[in-house]
């Protein structure tokens, strides 16, 4: 079987739905790290640093689900999507290294 023969056969609908499923997947895990960081940093009481760590999660907590958000619509909206742009996909990465940061900070 060819490489052109298998693509044929191969349901374009499956990798966009994959994807989709993926993406909501770790805006769960997100939501879940966020709503974590906020109780550990008000678990002790409230102090100025855990409140600017608080707000700087929950930030980074909604630009991660902005830039999911534009994702999962855009695979919505066709079979074929394109490719996740660069600088979305790089606000992506940086909001997930930070809230781990934000953490790092709160655990320490």
């Amino acid at each position: 079987m060819s490489a052109d023969t298998a693509g044929r056969r191969r349901d374009p609908g499956l990798q966009p739905e994959r994807t989709r499923l993926a993406w909501r997947r770790t805006t769960l895990s997100s939501t879940v790290a966020a709503v974590l960081a906020v109780r550990t940093a008000l678990r002790g009481g409230v102090s100025p640093a855990g409140v600017v760590v608080c707000a700087l999660c929950c930030a980074l907590w909604l630009g991660f689900l902005l830039v999911a958000h534009l994702r999962i619509r855009a695979l919505a909206r066709t079979a074929s999507p394109a490719a996740l742009a660069p600088r979305h996909a790089t606000a992506a990465a940086l909001c997930t290294v930070a809230v781990a940061v934000c953490a790092a900070v709160l655990v320490v």
